[in-house]
């Protein structure tokens, strides 16, 4: 007689310690990691760590009230939000009220508030030629002059930062009168050493030269006046400097020193603007001990602009041989040029700190916004509020797997610490990977992705109750619970699939097609499902196959929750052996 074959499932049955083994040792190595992070808690979405809520208006230029549409306030969403992720700020929520507001949610926490001084920022780059420049309130003409070489190098005049030594350069002397300083302005902007090309083209198509000369002399005038009564150490008067000016007209600008001094500009014409970089970067430059820079890569026209303007003022005198880069009408740099920087990029460079690099590179990479915004309010919102829905969240959930475990005890008995075992393992899965996900991909733990956890208890308890169930019919067959355990296991795995399949679609397309908190209990609900397979795979198959083996479970104990008479199993099934009827033939008279 031959020996029975030994089937997969009698192999599987000898190893269910190689499965509990791989799960324990990712557990200890997620814990080990996270703390080794530092981070051993998740991190809070706005809900539940408090924050700042900001109303922003859109604000139409003069003449382009068309230009407030969907699809600008769509593009602004989009840049708000990759400024607040490209600093490290997750769970911000930036979205649409209205056809003229956005509301923007950030979190309280790392970065959070250059964030919020980044949503509503214009971001409107220009680089622009100094034609005059003072200390606003001094009697001196002075500008900062640092050099440029292979690439343009300036003082950082929104933080004060500035690494390169300044030389006094006047427009006029110390002891000048008010009049000479005028009369010297006047000659400057007279002497404005790079027009505009399109400025002067159109100017000179459109009227006489003796009508566009004496346009001139009257924007001159107007200039003059502005820059005069221009008080930059006024916050009011800084805000409204140059307002309503266009890249094409020249303009008055504030800006600070490296003695923390403001000072004030007269601008030419824009020659290079923001749609010309094409990349900016946060860079430590540790070769020239220059500290943090902020370096620039030019499309391949503004390359060309860039080396055209720069080659024009390395021709004039301080301040005139200077360009100053001037971002939402504040001057953040001005570099002086003694040749033309032909290379196609550029460095902005003076004793930034890792954060006012990052936010200028920032602002820059991602563009400006195609709509001025204003804000209308800026809310703190506390976390007493969502602490509270927090807590009573957790009450339901702790009083529904209560009832969990209590059905599971009246109802399997003793397979109920198997459930229980696994739930257990589930939550310390759950809880470790999101601690790590807040520093590896900035998610943040909110009110509807506790929701989402809470779910998961659901549909990981009718994964054990769909094994249970099966191992049980197997034993109402009249089989024992160890080939029970084994035959009920493929029909089980199977349903537990297509089950958890089921629930980790909706939840990615939940996650695709929301926006928000909501993705956050989609995104929960889909890892929660994830880990359930990984849990009963690895760790209640396994478990349930090595309880089969003891005495309590194996011989059916009333406590047990596999008791066959309980069950109601069939008795085995035996066959009865017929006797064997003689063949048909004649008799031998012997045997008769």
């Amino acid at each position: 007689m031959a020996a029975p074959k030994k089937g997969r499932s009698a192999s599987a049955q000898s190893k269910p310690w190689r499965s509990l083994a791989l799960i324990l040792i990712a557990i200890v190595a997620l814990t080990g990691g996270m703390f080794l992070s530092g981070h051993t808690t998740p991190r809070l979405g706005i809900d539940l760590a408090g924050g700042t809520s900001i109303t922003l208006r859109a604000v139409p230029e003069a003449g382009q009230e068309s230009a407030i549409n969907k699809t600008n306030m769509d593009t602004a969403v989009d840049i708000m939000n990759r400024r607040v992720n490209g600093l490290g700020v997750s769970e911000a929520e930036v979205q649409t009220q209205g056809e003229r507001n956005i509301i923007v949610n950030i979190p309280k926490g790392t970065n959070s508030e250059e964030a919020q001084k980044q949503v509503g920022t214009t971001a409107k780059l220009y680089f622009r030629p100094v034609i005059a420049t003072e200390v606003s309130g001094a009697a001196a003409t002075a500008s900062p002059s640092p050099s440029a070489s292979s690439s343009a190098s300036g003082s950082d005049k929104a933080t004060d930062k500035a690494t390169s030594s300044s030389s006094p350069s006047s427009s006029t002397t110390p002891s000048a009168t008010s009049t000479s300083q005028g009369r010297a302005l006047t000659d400057a902007l007279k002497a404005d050493p790079t027009p505009s090309t399109s400025a002067s083209a159109s100017a000179s198509a459109s009227a006489s030269p003796s009508a566009s000369s004496s346009d001139s002399s009257a924007a001159a005038t107007k200039l003059e006046a502005q820059y005069a009564a221009l008080d930059c150490t006024d916050a009011t008067a800084r805000a409204k400097a140059g307002d309503g000016a266009k890249p094409a007209d020249s303009t008055v600008a504030c800006g600070q020193n490296s003695q923390g001094q403001w000072q004030k500009y007269v601008l030419g014409p824009a020659e290079v603007d923001g749609t010309d970089v094409d990349e900016a970067k946060a860079v430590l430059n540790t070769t020239t001990g220059a500290g943090w820079t902020v370096t620039m890569d030019f499309t391949d026209g503004g390359a060309k602009k860039f080396g055209d303007i720069t080659g024009k003022l390395a021709q004039n005198q301080s301040p005139q041989n200077q360009f100053a880069i001037v971002l939402d009408g504040d001057v953040v740099s001005d570099p002086s040029v003694s040749q033309a920087l032909t290379g196609g990029s550029a460095e902005i460079s003076g004793n930034f700190n890792q954060e006012s690099a990052q936010s200028l590179a920032n602002m820059l990479s991602y563009g400006a916004l195609p709509l001025t915004f204003k804000e209308d309010s800026v809310t703190t919102v506390t976390a007493a509020l969502g602490g509270e829905q927090l807590k009573a969240g957790l009450i339901a959930g702790a009083i529904g797997l209560a009832l969990v475990v209590i059905y599971l005890v009246a109802y399997y008995r003793g397979l109920a610490l198997i459930a229980v075992a696994s739930l257990l393992i589930s939550a310390a899965l759950t809880y470790v990977i999101m601690a790590l996900l807040g520093p590896g991909i900035g998610f943040a733990l909110n009110l509807p992705a506790v929701c989402g956890a809470i779910v998961a208890i659901g549909i990981t308890a009718d994964s054990f109750i769909v094994y249970f169930e099966r191992v049980r019919d197997e034993i109402r067959e009249g089989r024992t619970l160890r080939p029970a355990v084994e035959r009920a296991w493929p029909r089980a795995r199977r349903t537990i699939l297509v089950s958890d399949f089921v629930s980790f679609l909706a939840a990615a397309v939940l996650f695709i097609v929301t926006v928000g908190k909501v993705q956050g209990f989609a995104f929960t609900l889909g890892l929660t499902t994830l880990l359930d397979v990984v849990v009963v795979f690895l760790f209640t198959k396994p478990l349930l196959t090595l309880v089969a083996r003891s005495k309590f479970f194996s011989s059916g104990h009333s406590w047990s929750g596999l008791d066959p008479k309980r069950l109601g199993a069939k008795p085995p099934l035996r066959r009865t052996r017929r006797p064997v009827q003689p063949a048909a033939g004649p008799v031998d008279p012997k045997e008769a």
